[in-house]
């Protein structure tokens, strides 16, 4: 099943805008229109959140939002600038997202990402993914994921939630309650529609299509089949200038998963070729499929370093064949590379004295594939004494940073997200204790060291400068050996409540 994910940039011209100017643009909470010309009229082309909520609206005359708002920031659109910033955006998308992306003026973008959400966490993570990163950089945006471009449009203009998904086969559901406006119809027909009466998608798909199509012609019925899902919208995908591809046209459709299974093999070695003239490596491979009625299935695959092994490449794109849905046939294949990097031939060695590194990067390129990069990372070491902030999630194949592990004290081999709350019987303030009840089980501590003290991050928090923990390994009477500790020094109040907490298990 087609997944369509629309995002909508609700203030892209003017956040574009500020992004530009940097630090001469206007403070956020001044309201800021752009303003554009028709003859010798001025009226507003885009309004930021401070100026939609001051009552401003786009199309109003320039004078007349002066005239309502006192200290309005008025700047001339540059509507060439937009349209060319957001096919940037969308060839940032491409390379990070999904295999087919296009812009979708005059204020976002549409991405077919079947088969792509995976190498992300999954749809939700994806989403909101895209609207953080976007944040972060001053432009505010909202996203939704659907079966069809239309419904996808209509959600994310006119939705509830900053991310929405609309689940398979719920897209009727998900565009009756939208209003017209949603069905992406020229101003006009929108008007006449009004009159009438209309308001929402839901009374339109109720009326007999005939005597609407008799009146607004057939654009109205499209858009309605486009939004349902009965009618496919072709995206064009935006191509870099520098992209490395090749691709086949088959005189007969072929459909069989042996044959493209066949003819990727050969592609891949293609590309291969066209990567090695030019010292690159693969770190994205994107499979665009046309079906023979003007559909586009798409694989994307990722890699942890860059590659140009055909097998290797061969193998991760042929895993996910199965995905395919050929319909009646696919007339061309088209293979590309959107996310190169420098690739540099490296000697293999065969000292008797040196031992190579294992290379396990193709196992991870599999793994990460089939669970998604953002489920699969190793821990790399923190500098920090405090035992839950000493260490973080990493990729894979990332490079090595440098620091150790403290080999000072042993550390448990798993440690708990939460410390929890246990019930001890110790001698204060130094003292192991000399039994403990976890999870409703007394336990009898037979040996134990320590204490370690562990001291608050003053510099992170006040609340830390006072405050520290004393740990222990104790072990009980079965063999069990536990990670515990007091908060506080045993003494002093403000170092903690002196309760104690287990915080990890040995073995």
């Amino acid at each position: 099943m087609q997944r369509v994910v629309s995002l909508f940039l609700p203030s892209w011209s003017t956040d574009r805008l500020r992004r530009k100017l940097g630090d001469v643009s206007p403070p956020p909470d001044r309201p800021l229109v752009l303003v554009g010309r028709q003859g010798n009229r001025r009226f507003v082309t885009a309004v930021d959140r401070a100026a939609l909520e001051a009552g401003l609206r786009v199309g109003m005359p320039a004078t007349k939002a002066q005239a309502l708002v006192k200290g309005l920031a008025v700047m001339d659109a540059e509507p060439d600038a937009d349209a060319e910033a957001l096919e940037r955006l969308a060839l940032w998308a491409l390379r990070r997202y999904a295999p087919m992306v296009a812009a979708d003026p005059p204020d976002g973008l549409v991405m077919d990402t079947t088969g792509a959400d995976h190498l992300h966490g999954g749809e939700q993570l994806m989403l909101a993914d895209m609207v953080e990163r976007l944040g972060q950089v001053g432009f505010s945006a909202r996203a939704a994921i659907a079966d069809s471009w239309g419904a996808a449009h209509a959600v994310a203009r006119y939705g509830k939630q900053t991310v929405s998904m609309v689940a398979v086969n719920a897209t009727l559901g998900a565009i009756l309650p939208l209003p017209i406006l949603s069905l992406r119809l020229p101003s006009a027909t929108v008007s006449g529609l009004r009159v009438l009466g209309f308001d929402g998608v839901e009374e339109l798909l109720k009326q007999p299509r005939a005597p609407l199509t008799l009146r607004f012609g057939p654009e109205l019925g499209r858009r309605l089949d486009q939004a349902s899902g009965q009618l496919a919208e072709p995206i064009e995908p935006v191509r870099p200038a520098d992209v490395v591809e090749v691709k086949r046209a088959f005189g007969e459709p072929i459909g069989a998963a042996e044959t493209i299974a066949r003819y990727v093999g050969k592609l891949v070695q293609a590309l291969c070729i066209e990567l090695e003239a030019k010292g690159l490596g693969a770190r994205k491979l994107d499979l665009l499929l046309c079906r023979v009625d003007n559909r586009v299935e798409a694989i994307r695959v990722g890699t942890a370093l860059p590659v140009r092994d055909v097998k290797r490449l061969t193998r991760l794109i042929c895993d996910k064949i199965e995905t395919i849905d050929p319909g009646f046939g696919i007339e061309l294949m088209r293979l590309s590379a959107p996310l190169p990097e420098p690739l540099t031939p490296r000697q293999a060695t065969s000292s008797l004295i040196e031992q190579s590194d294992a290379d396990i990067s193709d196992l991870i390129d599999i793994l990460s594939n089939r669970v998604g990069e953002e489920r699969l990372y190793r821990f790399a070491p923190v500098a920090s004494d405090v035992p839950e902030r000493s260490f973080r999630r990493v990729a894979p194949a990332s490079a090595e940073t440098g620091e150790a592990w403290p080999d000072h004290w042993p550390r448990p081999a798993r440690l708990f997200t939460v410390p929890e709350l246990i019930e001890a019987i110790a001698l204060l303030p130094d003292h192991p204790p000399a039994s403990f009840t976890w999870r409703g089980i007394r336990r009898r501590v037979k040996r134990a060291d320590g204490p370690e003290r562990v001291f608050g991050e003053w510099w992170k928090r006040d609340a830390e400068l006072a405050a520290v923990r004393d740990y222990f390994q104790v072990e009980d009477e079965a063999g069990e050996r536990f990670w515990i500790y007091r908060a506080g020094d045993g003494e002093d109040a403000a170092t903690g409540s002196h309760r104690w907490f287990l915080h990890g298990i040995f073995g």
